[in-house]
């Protein structure tokens, strides 16, 4: 949902981890330079918990698990391809599933070292905040 008036964003996502590295997946819409977790706007009436399912579905061909979902948290951050906009995420973790190929608007996949120096073209959200939540998990 994008609420004009206040410049904000409201979007649900999905970390994927990688079942042998534990890397996780980003993918880059099409006609966009920055690199995200998949992903999207809700459609009217639907929650957070839905919206990340069905857009996973879509991006991805992949089917979650609504029970296997965890909330990670809900983040705000500069919205990486809305220039003056403020992305707020609802993110949820998943057990790791086989993702071979984009599909929809997803143009672009690529698995990301979350230990590894984060790269310009990632996302504020993903830079800013999920990787420092997914670290604090670990440690």
């Amino acid at each position: 949902m994008i609420d004009h008036e206040n410049r904000r964003i409201h979007v649900s996502a999905v970390v994927l981890r990688h079942p042998e590295t534990g890397w996780i997946l980003t993918v880059r819409k099409r006609g966009t330079s920055m690199f995200m977790q998949p992903g999207g706007k809700p459609d009217p009436g639907e929650g957070p918990l839905d919206t990340a399912v069905r857009e996973i579905r879509e991006e991805l061909r992949v089917e979650l698990d609504p029970d296997a979902m965890r909330l990670l948290g809900v983040y705000e951050a500069p919205a990486a391809n809305e220039g003056g906009y403020t992305v707020v995420g609802t993110v949820f973790t998943h057990p790791p599933v086989e993702v071979t190929a984009p599909a929809a608007e997803i143009e672009e996949i690529r698995w990301v070292d979350p230990d590894a120096p984060m790269a310009a073209n990632l996302a504020p959200l993903m830079t800013h905040h999920i990787v420092p939540a997914l670290r604090e998990l670990e440690h």
